[in-house]
């Protein structure tokens, strides 16, 4: 269990709920299997075959938002509706006209559904209480949008909020680039992305960082939005301008050390996860360190 892309919420570390209570709320919106006429379904799936809804171990809580899609492209839509008109047109004269084509769309979509392919997709989610910490696996907003949103609408209260931060990741890494010094703990990678005020962009892959054209690219007004980094040598990183923290990997270091005999396969998700969780959350700790710490509320 190795989370890739973070998206970061702040719980209190004072709520309370158990992973008991926590996983009853979540039986009451179970995923249920997307039906003939339904697009989508959503709802709470076990993170482990056979498992409770909420895995927890060492005090550390893991969820997993289960969708079902059906797989209907638009332009499978289109073709059958623009195949019915023509149908329309050859037998009764007539050309079919847009309200009219709308309305074929929407009969052939309900004809269809019941036969398109299902696809499944899962989002996992952690909650660290001791430290306060809501992390969604997800490369994109919008999915953690989704999980929290669900979370949201199935719990009686949630009181998790974005990651605020007292200065801006933007300012904090054009800084360290700019002077070619990394932060106390981490070391700067080889992956950048500058954007100037225009949205002009430059990127950076697998190149060193050390050279006077990304200083002059600074001095020009680009500012730093996408930054490869390392925390002690022991987890790679992308940080990002709006916080999240991308394509995470554990390095063999870190995972050497976590090489234990284990007799099955679900003490080696439980000591995977209890490692991530440990980790994570002094990566968490550092990183905000750098930056400048939280904003304080309000």
């Amino acid at each position: 269990m190795w989370f890739k892309n973070l998206q970061l919420y702040r719980l209190p570390t004072d709520w309370a709920i158990t992973a008991e209570s926590l996983s009853a709320q979540l039986a009451q919106r179970p995923l249920a299997t997307c039906g003939g006429l339904d697009a989508q379904t959503l709802g709470w799936a076990a993170p482990r075959d056979g498992g409770e809804l909420v895995h927890a171990v060492n005090g550390q809580w893991l969820l997993a938002l289960g969708v079902e899609q059906k797989l209907l492209p638009g332009s499978v839509v289109t073709q059958f509706a623009k195949d019915r008109a023509k149908e329309i047109a050859e037998n009764e004269g007539r050309k079919v006209g847009r309200k009219e084509m709308r309305d074929l769309k929407e009969r052939i979509t309900e004809e269809l559904l019941p036969r398109a392919f299902v696809r499944r997709r899962t989002t996992f989610g952690w909650i660290d209480p001791q430290h306060g910490w809501l992390v969604v696996d997800a490369a994109s907003p919008a999915k953690a949008e989704e999980f929290l949103e669900t979370l949201h609408k199935t719990l009686e209260s949630l009181p998790a909020k974005p990651l605020h931060l007292a200065r801006s990741p933007v300012a904090a890494m054009t800084g360290w680039v700019a002077d070619n010094e990394a932060p106390a703990g981490f070391s700067l990678d080889q992956d950048l992305e500058l954007r100037s005020p225009e949205k002009a962009t430059v990127r950076y892959a697998k190149h060193s960082l050390d050279g006077e054209e990304i200083r002059a690219h600074i001095a020009a007004g680009k500012t730093v939005t996408r930054l490869g980094m390392t925390w002690n040598d022991r987890i790679s990183f992308q940080f990002g301008e709006s916080g999240a923290i991308k394509r995470v990997a554990f390095l063999d270091i870190l995972k050497e050390e976590n090489e234990t005999d284990v007799s099955n396969e679900d003490e080696r998700f439980d000591l995977d996860f209890t490692l991530m969780a440990g980790e994570l959350a002094k990566l968490f700790a550092d990183l905000i360190d750098a930056v400048g710490g939280e904003a304080e509320a309000g």
